[in-house]
């Protein structure tokens, strides 16, 4: 390559140049914080939307439901984060709080089945299987909450997940028609708890758009009486 040639291909690729006007630097400076708030205008939404509806099994009132969402599984097991959930919607239990436990999680393939899982971790902590119920296609926190309300006919209900999430949980519950008290699970600064507070910011603006414009779930499916059942104290 020639000089000539070299010289018009790096002044292709230069940075582009500050503005040198004290104007065009002005609008610059307005540009970014515009940016930046529009970014962080959803994340602003799920805290205010959520006020004071946040708290601990001791604060939370009794709502006769608890919903715990599912937050992965170490070989068929769950997660430490999601083991910490469900000693949450025991300790509800125990407190006499809620009545029912409508665990909500992924079960889209045959060798992965969070709600079984979930199932099976509170019933070995002492609730017992009839207070259980599943909802299988759990598949994100929006299809959770529709789920809950539409086809476990769930009204009111606390909800149980860690800190960085539980107020989007809250919020997405209530635009799907959940009244809801969120208890935020205490977790050690990991790197989990890291990306999981990082991933909130990019997921309020999803969250945003679920709670504006209200999209069908996955999949929805008939109504089920697991939720009734349980509340009534049927086998």
């Amino acid at each position: 390559m020639s000089y000539q040639r070299f010289t018009r291909a790096h002044r292709r690729i230069e940075r582009p140049r500050l503005p040198r006007t004290r104007v065009g630097r002005r609008r610059l400076v307005r540009g970014v914080v515009a940016a930046c708030v529009l970014a962080l205008t959803p994340a602003t939404w799920v805290y205010a939307s959520t006020g004071d509806r946040v708290g601990t099994v001791a604060d939370a009132p009794a709502a006769g439901v608890a919903v715990v969402f599912g937050a992965g599984l170490w070989d068929g097991k769950p997660s430490p984060y999601l083991a910490d959930r469900l000693d949450a919607a025991v300790a509800l239990y125990r407190a006499g709080k809620v009545k029912a436990v409508l665990v909500t999680g992924d079960n889209s393939r045959a060798a992965y089945d969070e709600p079984d899982a979930m199932r099976g971790y509170l019933v070995e902590h002492g609730v017992p299987d009839r207070n259980v119920v599943s909802d299988f296609a759990g598949f994100d926190t929006w299809d959770s909450c529709v789920r809950a309300k539409q086809v476990f006919g769930v009204d009111r209900a606390v909800l149980v997940s860690q800190g960085f999430h539980i107020r989007r949980a809250v919020a997405l519950c209530e635009a799907a028609g959940v009244r809801s008290y969120g208890v935020g699970v205490d977790a050690p600064h990991d790197v989990t708890w890291y990306y999981g507070g990082t991933r909130e910011v990019f997921a309020a603006n999803k969250a945003l758009l679920d709670a504006v414009f209200h999209p069908d779930p996955t999949f929805l499916g008939p109504k089920e009486p697991g939720v009734r059942r349980a509340l009534a104290g049927e086998g």
